[in-house]
């Protein structure tokens, strides 16, 4: 996993504290008719995890309350799992400023915590399941992400264990079903890519059949996405394009369509190399934290 190879903040670009600060831009667009109510009194906020979880988005979670002048102390460690135990809820860390700031960056962080959490606790779960069954392959995400937030949830899927998939698309050429049908086929589609992408940029095919897969190869294709097989068919059709080129020529096997955490387990195959989940950032169940300042003695 990533995380094991160094500290994942440090593949935060440039641009990502502007990002943090658009959240609170957007949540306090004028007057703070809360914060005038409670002033600027020294307090201190307990950050409680309500459901079992991974923690994920600590640097986040750190930069908004950083930019409303707070101090956070974590008790756990970013992709630790917790449970919120027999009292319903786990203290995960405390956020020191005064009122007023504390609920400026109350809600922004909570959102964004929830989100990355859910995302890395289903992306563990994955990784989990590929590990138990030995399967040597990528499980990995997609790029239906939510929009202006994609930094997170990319994020997220590296503290779960998975592997992000293309972050963008200048970062990948993947050509799917609309870019064939606007060239004609997927050999123009392929030669069209590649004549701009040039080698730095791996060119991927999205294939329905293992005709269209045999035309993408044959086309020179670096990744081979058979899109929306069934487990069994996906394992076959892999593993005939893998006997059919030994010796010629190399190239992955993506499949992609239809994937859960359920049925994962039928697309582990020798001649499958990555499986994609969108699920992983569409609808996937967020885990509930709470922030409550403790009453003064």
């Amino acid at each position: 996993m990533a995380a094991a190879q160094g500290d994942l903040r440090h593949l935060l670009p440039t641009n990502w504290k502007k990002t943090v600060s658009s959240w609170l831009d957007e949540d306090t667009p004028s007057f703070d008719y809360g914060g005038f109510v409670v002033g600027e009194t020294d307090q201190v906020a307990v950050l409680y995890g309500k459901a079992p979880g991974v923690l994920a988005g600590v640097p986040f979670f750190d930069e908004v309350f950083t930019q409303v002048n707070c101090r956070v102390d974590w008790f756990l460690k970013e992709g630790e799992f917790f449970e919120p135990g027999p009292t319903g809820r786990k203290e995960v860390a405390r956020v020191y400023g005064n009122a007023r700031n504390l609920l400026l960056g109350e809600r922004p962080a909570l959102n964004m915590l929830a989100r990355a959490s859910g995302i890395a606790t289903r992306a563990r779960r994955l990784r989990q399941l590929k590990d138990q069954h030995g399967w040597t392959g990528v499980i990995a995400g997609t790029r239906k992400t939510t929009p202006g937030f994609r930094i997170v949830e990319k994020y997220a899927m590296l503290v779960g264990g998975v592997d992000t998939h293309r972050m963008d698309l200048s970062s990948m050429i993947m050509l799917k079903d609309n870019h064939v049908w606007a060239t004609g086929s997927i050999t123009n589609a392929v030669k069209a890519a590649r004549s701009t992408g040039g080698f730095a940029l791996k060119i991927e095919v999205e294939c329905r059949s293992e005709e269209e897969a045999v035309e993408a190869i044959e086309a020179g294709a670096d990744i081979i996405m058979l899109d929306n097989f069934d487990g069994k068919g996906l394992v076959s059709c892999a593993q005939t394009l893998k006997d059919r080129y030994a010796g010629k020529c190399t190239f992955l096997i993506e499949g992609s369509g239809g994937l859960t955490e359920q049925n994962v387990v039928d697309y582990f195959g020798t001649g499958v190399d990555v499986l994609s989940f969108g699920s992983i950032t569409q609808s996937v169940p967020h885990i509930d934290f709470s922030l409550k300042v403790q009453p003064k003695k």
